[in-house]
């Protein structure tokens, strides 16, 4: 565990010092639900429908923006190699790196909250049942781009091959967290726990499988 938190507090450095989220990520997520907000505006019962759909577009491109310029970064300076000589278990820098992660993408997710309660004038329901979806959510897309981001590092198309490795493995978590969230959405509660438990066993399987594949792909990077 503290080698986990130690990484974790690294990537978490890295993102302070350079800004990616401030400076990339969060305006590019804002600007695509605003730019959702003026295309369906003229039919607001649509937009209020695709909005837990168009939420969580937006956070998995999101994501995979955040993870390109991370392990970009990590790559051109080096750190990959520190991290592969520096004697810590690869599940430890794994677990570290899903950690960090999940911390950016929450803090996105709240403030894209705020944009879609203001751009949308949406009212939220089911809160409990929103906060457990997007913690299952999140988790499956951070295990799922802690992989792809550390096997794609150093590749030089890695700017084309990440999303395309990685956004249709996690087409199953886009579809659960929407469906669940539509649900909660409208105060429904009682189905949209199956979801949520959809949701934990995707990510549970995707940090088993991260946890054993972690060293090979910490190695060929």
């Amino acid at each position: 565990m503290r080698d986990v938190l130690l990484v974790a507090a690294k990537d978490l450095r890295i993102e302070r010092r350079s800004r990616i989220g401030t400076a990339q990520v969060l305006p590019f997520a804002l600007l695509v639900l605003l730019l959702f907000a003026f295309a369906l505006d003229p039919d607001r019962g649509l937009l209020e429908a695709a909005t837990p759909g168009l939420f969580w577009v937006t956070v998995l491109f999101s994501a995979v923006l955040a993870l390109q310029r991370n392990f970009g970064i990590e790559a051109e300076d080096g750190i990959i190699d520190a991290l592969r000589l520096c004697g810590m278990a690869p599940s430890s820098i794994y677990f570290g790196k899903v950690l960090a992660l999940v911390v950016q993408l929450f803090a996105l997710e709240f403030v894209l909250v705020i944009a879609v309660a203001v751009f949308y004038n949406l009212e939220f329901n089911g809160i409990p049942l929103l906060v457990v979806i997007s913690l299952a959510a999140t988790l499956g897309i951070a295990a799922t781009g802690s992989i792809y981001g550390a096997l794609s590092a150093r590749l030089r198309s890695r700017d084309t091959l990440l999303p395309l490795l990685m956004l249709p493995l996690l087409a199953p978590v886009l579809i659960s967290a929407t469906r669940g969230s539509e649900i909660a959405l409208r105060g429904e509660v009682g189905t949209g726990w199956s979801w949520a438990a959809l949701l934990g066993l995707f990510a549970s399987t995707y940090l088993i499988v991260g946890a054993v594949l972690f060293s090979p792909l910490l190695e060929d990077a």
